[in-house]
């Protein structure tokens, strides 16, 4: 068994991690820790593990993390930095479901997120965890960036178009919408279900985190720098991520169908849908599948793709899950097989 242990499991990724760690017939849950919620009964925080997890919220400074195979952390943007490259020099590998780890250069990190990056010597080893990019290097890896959720959906969707030189990459469009979850759970006016219930709003407009992450994914796979431009939304739901992807063909006669059925073809977590389909968000609800179809407008040169997931499975814990499985040479698929729940 693989001895595991989560550090910041009140979040809304960090329960998610619980959920799916807890019924994996090959982890053992050995430690889940939050200060705020230290000694009480994670069950009693979050009732839909009743039943399944019966141990309680640790204190950090009370675990001793270099006992574990692999530690997650679901905490915020800067914690990882402080405490991976201990627990990787005591042999524990580490996957980072933030973002300390994601961008290849110290300054672009620093510029995005506000401070120093605390062991930037890492950078360039930190596999970043897209299995459908990175599937072998993090077979080999001790410490993985998990993507973020954004990125995630409009890799996947871009990335058939991109490396088969079938599009112009001067001028992307990503238009993303997403759940509040993402937001995460910490308190937030902006937040209230009377804030964002009937209502829709773009934010983060001249530019957002995930933006070059988006971007050094998609250079990587072009070769070159591309144009990029990515508007994220906020939806009055909860869960979900619906990216809607905008191109221009080099070749408007191209089977965009064939593309990306045959790009996504040994893909146990992307799901291409047939010609002429719409995916929707509650069809991906608590599972690691990211869904899409290809369309191309009618008299156009233009190629819209829609690519689906949920925020907090394939755009966060469920990936980090996938990643795992692939670390110990595990089935992918194991502990990841669950339907999507409607409506």
């Amino acid at each position: 068994m693989i001895k595991a242990a989560i550090i910041g499991g009140t979040g809304y990724t960090g329960v998610e991690l619980i959920r799916l760690l807890s019924t994996h017939p090959e982890v053992s849950l050995e430690a889940v820790t939050s200060r705020a919620c230290a000694n009480q009964l994670v069950a009693d925080v979050f009732p839909n593990l009743r039943g399944h997890v019966n141990s309680h919220f640790r204190d950090p400074a009370s675990v001793k993390f270099n006992e574990y195979d692999i530690v997650f952390f679901a905490t915020p943007n800067g914690t990882a930095i402080t405490m991976a490259p201990a627990l990787l020099d005591a042999g524990v590998r580490v996957i980072d479901l933030a973002a300390d780890f994601r961008l290849k250069e110290a300054d672009a990190w620093e510029q995005w997120y506000g401070m120093p990056h605390a062991c930037p010597d890492l950078l360039q080893e930190a596999v970043y965890g897209l299995p459908e990019v990175n599937r072998e290097a993090i077979g080999k890896a001790r410490l993985i960036a998990n993507p973020g959720c954004y990125p995630t959906s409009v890799q996947l969707g871009f990335l058939p178009l991109i490396e088969n030189n079938l599009v112009n990459t001067n001028n992307l469009i990503a238009d993303a919408k997403s759940g509040a979850s993402g937001a995460g759970r910490t308190a937030n006016t902006n937040m209230l279900l009377g804030e964002i219930s009937e209502n829709v709003k773009a934010y983060a407009v001249p530019g957002h985190r995930h933006l070059p992450e988006i971007r050094q994914g998609l250079t990587k796979a072009a070769g070159h720098e591309v144009g990029l431009t990515f508007v994220p939304h906020l939806m009055p739901m909860i869960r979900g991520i619906h990216a809607t992807l905008y191109a221009t063909l080099k070749d408007s006669t191209v089977d965009l169908q064939a593309i990306y059925e045959n790009h996504y073809v040994d893909e146990p977590f992307v799901d291409v849908m047939p010609h002429g389909s719409h995916p929707e968000t509650r069809s991906v609800s608590g599972t690691n599948v990211c869904r899409m179809s290809a369309h191309k407008p009618r008299d156009s040169d233009t190629v819209v793709i829609l690519s689906i997931i949920d925020n907090l499975v394939k755009g966060a814990a469920g990936q980090a899950v996938q990643n795992m499985n692939i670390m110990f040479s595990l089935e992918e698929t194991m502990g990841l097989e669950g339907i999507a729940v409607l409506p």
